[in-house]
């Protein structure tokens, strides 16, 4: 009986990473004969794997999806890398999500063995997450998921939407794709009666219309999504916005500018574009003097204004110094 345990565990191990198998290969691979093979096909099939054969001369099995979920085998590393996902979801600003990654985290650490389960719970002691420096709104479940829905079958959706003012309005999106930006999700859609891309925070997304609209055909996006998306999202809601051509590599931008500050494009092996904002230009100037390069700016008017005031600054600094 233990060896047929263990047999049947190997088994399933075979068929959850690869889709497809004939019956000589797991034959070859559990060293038994196909008449074994398809024996303890069956037993895993009562245990509630739905497991296809294909008929033919030679045979095959596939493990498919079912209408329940079976319990899953995994090695070491897989049960390590999804207790760690899980236990950062408990800080996601999904609705529901976090309690119900703790419950599937809880079962995980169940079974695991005593090495792993030190693993997992050292990463979490000794792991601390920085919050973001805004509030997060939650957002719910139902509302990613009927969006994500109509972004892949492509179809309208028609929605209630609360601007960054505070006005209510009712929009006709085609949604492409959701975008996370530093723990904020957003929509990416092109808006049917402003006739143009539009980029709507989901947290501000109200009453989605069901059913969902028409299919349409999918539009090509002009730009990298998440670069695009991730512009926009950097320069709104600030009092003065600039694009910066820095020259250095786009590799050593990043490495001194933090992702939230605004994405960055490279321009060559020697150049880059950086799309920021700040809530004045002296904030914004001081930013831009730390970047360690040169950088170039053609706007606004007052950001050249206030580098300018503070060369002459720090130049009379440096004179006085001597």
């Amino acid at each position: 009986m233990a060896e047929t345990a263990r047999r049947l565990l190997r088994l399933l191990g075979l068929l959850q990473v690869q889709r497809d198998w004939t019956g000589p290969e797991l034959a070859g691979r559990l060293e038994v004969s196909e008449r074994t093979v398809r024996r303890d096909v069956d037993r895993l099939r009562e245990l509630g794997y739905p497991i296809d054969a294909r008929r033919g001369p030679v045979g095959g099995y596939r493990l498919a999806a079912g209408s329940a979920m079976p319990p899953l085998l995994l090695d070491d590393d897989e049960a390590v890398a999804i207790a760690v996902a899980l236990s950062t979801t408990t800080r996601a600003a999904v609705t529901g999500m976090a309690e119900s990654a703790l419950r599937a985290l809880a079962k995980l650490q169940q079974v695991m063995p005593p090495l792993l389960r030190a693993q997992v719970a050292a990463l979490a002691e000794t792991t601390v997450a920085i919050p973001p420096d805004f509030a997060v709104a939650e957002i719910d479940t139902e509302t990613l998921s009927t969006l994500a829905t109509a972004a892949r079958s492509h179809q309208l959706a028609r929605f209630d939407y609360t601007a960054h003012g505070g006005q209510a309005t009712v929009r006709r999106t085609e949604p492409q794709r959701l975008v996370v930006w530093d723990r904020r999700w957003y929509l990416l859609a092109w808006d049917l009666d402003r006739h143009d891309w539009r980029r709507f925070r989901v947290d501000r997304i109200g009453h989605i219309r069901s059913p969902l609209g028409p299919r349409f055909t999918p539009r090509e996006v002009p730009d990298d999504i998440a670069t695009a998306v991730a512009r926009d999202i950097a320069t709104a809601g600030f009092g003065v916005t600039a694009r910066v051509v820095v020259r250095a590599p786009a590799s050593a931008v990043a490495a001194r500018v933090p992702p939230a500050v605004g994405p960055i494009e490279a321009l060559g092996p020697s150049s880059a574009r950086l799309s920021t904002g700040a809530e004045n230009v002296e904030v914004l100037a001081l930013y831009l003097g730390m970047l360690g390069a040169d950088f170039e700016v053609t706007g606004p008017p007052e950001l050249i204004a206030q580098l300018r005031r503070l060369s002459e600054r720090y130049a009379r600094a440096a004179d006085a110094a001597r």
